[in-house]
């Protein structure tokens, strides 16, 4: 079947990818794999040799004729957006282990998925995922790199991110603009004990402008308290948000509020 630009269906062909995306995972039988829009059913598949339970939320009806054949008593597709999906209500009645989230992301909307699995208070273990070589680098980024923003503190205040692979748009059809990446996201321990909302807030505040210095985009907050963390840092009360660490804008948020 063809795929649709309207969904941004890109089909992963090239077994090698595959192969390492699914060395990623490593589940066990008596564990969980949620696959993210498993299209032709591809990695689905061979994500199915690990024996493990595994549910795939696919929005294409048209694909069933290819996934229902993939069903049995450990595999189930949700014919659902993933988005407009409640995880934590779908899973409840399955028993498991730990938990795999694995998926080809649309490029269009890779951020709303990630902030959706966030927000969705299960106990992941691991996410596995391939988004735009471009996206890749701005979850990867670092200060003082015009990458560096909002999603990658936010981001990183979450998971330990690391790269698996980078994949050739050959390795799709049909043949995307893009080059991609896979990316291994492992949620943190110990995360702070804080307010997520303000924080996300905040941070949304502080890269609101970048060009502008963090004084000018936070004029609403006590400058004076965030101005002797910036003198604790050595950093200049000129200093933009995307000149400081993850670390040091955590600091900010709890100190200045």
């Amino acid at each position: 079947m063809k795929a649709k630009k309207s969904l941004g269906q890109n089909f992963l062909i090239d077994t090698n990818v595959i192969s390492k995306i699914v060395t990623e995972v490593l589940a066990c039988n008596d564990d969980l794999i949620i696959e993210i829009g498993p299209g032709q059913g591809a990695l689905t598949k061979e994500l199915k040799k690990y024996n493990a339970n595994l549910m795939c939320y696919e929005v294409d009806r048209d694909l069933s004729n290819i996934l229902s054949k993939l069903e049995n008593n450990k595999t189930k597709v949700i014919w659902q957006d993933f988005l407009k999906s409640n995880i934590k209500e779908d899973i409840k009645n399955i028993k498991y282990n730990k938990l795999f989230i694995v998926g080809n992301l649309p490029y269009y909307i890779t951020t709303p998925i990630i902030e959706h699995i966030m927000d969705s208070d299960i106990n992941l273990d691991k996410l596995v995922i391939m988004v735009q070589k471009e996206v890749a680098g701005r979850f990867l980024a670092l200060p003082h790199t015009k990458e560096y923003g909002y999603i990658t503190v936010i981001l990183n205040y979450y998971f330990d991110i690391s790269k698996v692979t980078d994949v050739s748009k050959y390795a799709f059809k049909p043949v995307p603009k893009v080059e991609s990446t896979v990316l291994r996201l492992i949620p943190k321990e110990n995360m702070e004990d804080i307010d997520l909302n303000k924080f996300k807030e905040f941070l949304k505040v502080c890269f609101s402008q970048k060009r502008k210095t963090l004084k000018n985009n936070l004029k609403g907050y006590n400058w004076e308290l965030v101005s002797e963390i910036l003198h604790k840092h050595n950093l200049s009360e000129s200093v933009r948000a995307e000149e400081i660490s993850g670390e040091i804008l955590m600091e900010i948020f709890k100190h200045s509020l």
